[in-house]
């Protein structure tokens, strides 16, 4: 494990960078959903679907990647994934129909899963199974600032040039963090990765998939994020289309939770130091759970406010399941880093996108949705508190 402080700091902010990809190419043109089914003169739920599209290869991805950054390192996987998300993000810019700009997103979300496999398999190569918890969440803490920062710009942008520039600064910034991943990552796959067998066997994912702990807590991590992702393609259509809101206060709205999504991710690992990562995890599913009874409440209610509150309180929620679950499900596969985190973002984000795009068509209104998808964790609570989830998540702290 590498000691050396300000090298332990030159890594974690190069993760930043390469975990920034997915969420950037998600938040920064939300405002601009509206405007883009005018353009295209397609119904919202189409549109939604360059999101859902996205997390669907950024999750399916990753079992191609995972494995590739076990065989052949970290870095020229980040490296790759940066140059197919640029050149994916100009595919979008000139993109004059939207079954085209679907096909971008899905290459988009191929080379941001590479960066993403890279990111979480470094901090686990890093810091170890028990550190790489607190370190997942701080790194969750970090990428929140996109949710709360990305639809201002994307506002700007689109006001000033229209919604294709959001996709031209997804390719700057593509070139940026490239120099820099060029020139500052070193490698740290270890030496005694597991490197035997075919690439694609299915040896490879059946020895991370046959493991109960590694298969419980992706789920959660799945269930938990499905909630995210729910919420981010369905409040711009509910908020400014159905309740009257306009950019300026979406992003608003946006940029609140945002911050609440930051200061949880800050908190999660002080919650998981002081009383371990399965009261932690057991927490986090209980906001969710409560957060939807509350948005099951308050759903009569047309307002704005109405919706966001339990939105605000299912944040806390994801940051505190996400910062407990995701190093537990990658604890146990130390020689298998690469593979396992790629499994966990297949069920974190392609489970999630495509669990999203169904509930979708269910002909549901958002805040209705938002209680399908919150009351969905509820067995996972259910198990954790039972003896087989006392076995899945022994009370140590993570």
């Amino acid at each position: 494990m590498n000691t050396n402080t300000s090298a332990d700091t030159r890594l974690v902010a190069l993760m930043v960078i390469l975990v920034l990809f997915s969420p950037l190419a998600i938040d920064i043109y939300l405002p601009a959903l509206p405007v883009m089914a005018d353009n295209f003169a397609v119904d919202s739920a189409r549109v939604q679907d360059t999101v859902t599209w996205f997390m669907f290869s950024l999750g399916l991805g990753q079992l191609l990647a995972g494995p590739l950054a076990d065989r052949i390192g970290r870095r020229p996987i980040a490296l790759g994934g940066i140059a197919i998300y640029g050149m994916s993000a100009g595919l979008a810019y000139v993109a004059q129909t939207l079954d085209l700009l679907l096909v971008a997103r899905l290459l988009q979300g191929f080379g941001a899963c590479a960066t993403s496999v890279a990111a979480f398999a470094a901090v686990r190569d890093s810091f170890g199974p028990e550190k790489s918890g607190r370190m997942i969440s701080y790194l969750n803490g970090a990428i929140c600032f996109i949710p709360a920062l990305a639809p201002l710009l994307g506002t700007w942008l689109t006001h000033q040039f229209g919604w294709r520039s959001n996709f031209s600064f997804m390719a700057g910034f593509a070139v940026v963090a490239g120099a820099l991943v060029l020139t500052l990552f070193r490698e740290t796959r270890p030496a005694n990765t597991d490197v035997s067998g075919a690439m694609l066997s299915w040896s490879r994912y059946q020895s991370v998939l046959r493991e109960p702990t590694f298969l419980y807590h992706s789920t959660m991590c799945m269930l938990a994020m499905a909630v995210i992702l729910a919420y981010v393609t369905s409040a711009p259509v509910w908020l400014m289309t159905e309740l009257g809101e306009d950019m300026g206060q979406f992003t608003l709205w946006f940029g609140v939770n945002a911050a609440l999504n930051i200061l949880a991710c800050m908190v999660a690992p002080k919650y998981i130091d002081r009383f371990g990562s399965r009261r932690t995890l057991s927490t986090g599913l209980a906001m969710l759970v409560i957060a939807g009874m509350a948005m099951l409440m308050l759903s009569h209610i047309r307002e704005a406010w109405a919706f966001m509150v339990p939105i605000f309180m299912s944040s806390f929620g994801f940051a505190f399941v996400l910062g407990s679950a995701a190093g537990k499900a990658l604890a146990p596969f130390g020689d298998r880093a690469g593979t396992a985190a790629a499994l966990l973002g297949l069920f974190q984000m392609s489970g999630a996108g495509a669990m999203v795009s169904l509930t979708q068509r269910l002909d549901l209104s958002p805040p209705d949705l938002m209680v399908l998808q919150m009351f969905l964790l509820v067995p996972g609570l259910l198990i954790l508190w039972s003896r087989l989830g006392k076995r899945w998540h022994a009370p140590a702290a993570a």
